[in-house]
């Protein structure tokens, strides 16, 4: 899975300034690292349904040689990506009670975004509810469907309310 962008200085082939239809995004180091997790939980996931054992070693080499790989927050990319895989099953089940469908009819962007944004619920609590759940939403906006998000949203809503009782009850 690559992110295609346009460089919104380059014109079109009319010459004339039109911007392209993605609107450029801020990338900060801890964004790009959850950017390059979803991509390796993203592939763990495909090669897994495919019936094959994932090689994360060799996941995370293919990630770290594309050149925006350097400015991502390397310690939040491990701990994401070698969090999730390391507990998938348990992160899967947290995730399916609040599923309307089996979890393998999920896309893999949002499954993988699911489980990232379960994992920062579940096993990082330096991460404030709010951000992991806007976090794995943004990835699911980036690379998901139409209306993925919006899914993802409300499954990591409700399992913040479980998962994170008295910080939701804060608020």
């Amino acid at each position: 899975m690559t992110k295609s962008s346009l460089n919104p200085s380059q014109s079109s082939k009319d010459g004339d300034n039109a911007k392209s239809a993605a609107p450029k995004r801020s990338l900060t180091p801890r964004r790009r690292a959850r950017e390059y997790a979803l991509q390796g939980v993203y592939q763990s996931l495909v090669v897994r349904r495919a019936g094959s054992l994932p090689n994360s070693a060799a996941i995370a080499k293919q990630l770290a040689e594309d050149p925006a790989f350097k400015r991502c927050q390397l310690d939040l990319f491990n701990g994401i990506f070698q969090g999730v895989l390391e507990r998938t099953d348990e992160l899967e089940a947290i995730i399916t009670p609040a599923l309307d469908r089996p979890i393998n009819e999920l896309s893999p962007v949002e499954h993988a975004a699911l489980l990232i944004g379960a994992y920062e619920l579940a096993a990082d609590l330096s991460v404030p509810y709010k951000v992991a759940i806007n976090e794995a939403v943004e990835l699911a906006k980036t690379f998901g469907g139409t209306d993925g998000h919006k899914y993802v949203n409300g499954v990591l809503d409700l399992l913040a309310q479980k998962l994170r009782v008295a910080e939701t009850k804060a608020d």
